[in-house]
């Protein structure tokens, strides 16, 4: 006979895992509770640290390939530990903003935020790198347009992917953002080329590559 775990004896099992592992590595934190009680006395600083390459790990679960870190802090002991945002919601360590804690729903969205805002950032650093490698008045100006509207136009767009490969600057064109909210961004990307329109893909949103295949374009291999 098959025995079924249930959703609640899974959720337990991990819980008691867990805690295991944080008794071992941190016995003077977890060292009594249970694993949701004992992260009660935790909660996000608002500190956070880019590593620019996906290879940290969370100190709490041991999660690999992590690019951020989230510092939380124990209000008991001072201890901190840098971990993945996924363990601050999952634990529910608390987040505050304005001295009120913040409910699940609503530490969600801060920390999406929070990751927004760390890629907007990211965005903005490769962009800075380029200005700085190339004396260039399109990408001078690339890098002003992207400070005031956090988005590129398709033209933009396109110079700026392919100086950026060029140079060999670190970047994720994902985290930039194009606009296409008026009719002559739309009729720019309408009229580029296809290699051109496949460069700048990975930074159009769902709704913007459907749009660009409804005009005949297609995406990139892979």
């Amino acid at each position: 006979m098959i025995k079924r775990t249930s959703a609640h004896e899974g959720k337990t099992d991990r819980y008691a895992k867990l805690l295991q592992t944080c008794r071992r590595q941190y016995p003077a934190t977890f060292g009594v509770g249970t694993l949701p009680a004992a992260f009660r006395e935790w909660r996000f600083t608002g500190e956070t640290v880019d590593h620019e390459v996906a290879e940290e790990t969370c100190r709490l679960c041991e999660q690999e390939g992590l690019r951020y870190h989230f510092e939380i802090f124990n209000d008991r002991t001072g201890h901190r530990l840098d971990v993945g945002s996924e363990c601050i919601l999952k634990f529910q360590v608390a987040i505050f903003d304005q001295g009120r804690e913040l409910s699940p729903a609503d530490a969600r969205k801060a920390l999406a935020d929070r990751m927004r805002q760390m890629r907007l950032e990211s965005s903005l650093r490769a962009l800075e790198r380029l200005a700085k490698a190339e004396t260039n008045d399109i990408l001078s100006n690339a890098l002003a347009y992207y400070r005031l509207h956090k988005a590129l136009t398709p033209k933009f767009a396109n110079v700026v992917f392919w100086r950026l490969q060029a140079n060999r600057i670190d970047h994720d064109p994902g985290f930039f953002k194009v606009r296409l909210d008026k009719a002559s961004f739309v009729e720019d990307l309408r009229a580029m080329p296809p290699r051109n329109v496949q460069r700048i893909w990975k930074a159009l949103t769902s709704s913007q590559r459907k749009k660009a295949e409804e005009m005949g374009h297609i995406a990139p291999p892979g």
